[in-house]
């Protein structure tokens, strides 16, 4: 099964995609922090973490350095309504495997994250 990570601090986001992603018969977890995060990490196992970059408290890029260290097998895709190529730098530094703004494409996120998968399983 196809496992998914969630991670935004507003709740409608995370609903949103969970839902999007479930009707693809995806396995999705949510949070909405970075400790929450790091702890469905832990447990779920997810394959791709779509990973808001803003959050109160732990921030994206803070998780996004956490997960590499622990989990490097774990595509990170983030996810932020600013983009400055300061933090897309700063995100793939870091070891983020995309950096997508919103508002989404959910298109174009469906297929990156399928592609992401894919590259793990070497299925298509």
């Amino acid at each position: 099964m196809k496992k998914l990570l969630v991670v935004d601090d507003e709740e409608e986001i995370c609903d949103f995609l969970k839902a999007f992603f479930e009707e693809r018969e995806f396995d999705v977890h949510t949070a909405h922090s970075g400790a929450q995060a790091l702890d469905s990490v832990k447990s779920a196992s997810p394959q791709v973490v779509l990973l808001d970059v803003h959050m109160p408290g732990m921030d994206g890029m803070s998780v996004l350095r956490q997960i590499k260290q622990g989990y490097p097998g774990v595509k990170v895709i983030m996810v932020t309504a600013i983009e400055t190529q300061e933090k897309i730098e700063e995100a793939m530094r870091l070891g983020a495997d995309n950096y997508i703004t919103k508002p989404l494409s959910l298109e174009y996120l469906e297929k990156d994250v399928q592609e992401k998968i894919s590259l793990l399983t070497g299925k298509k």
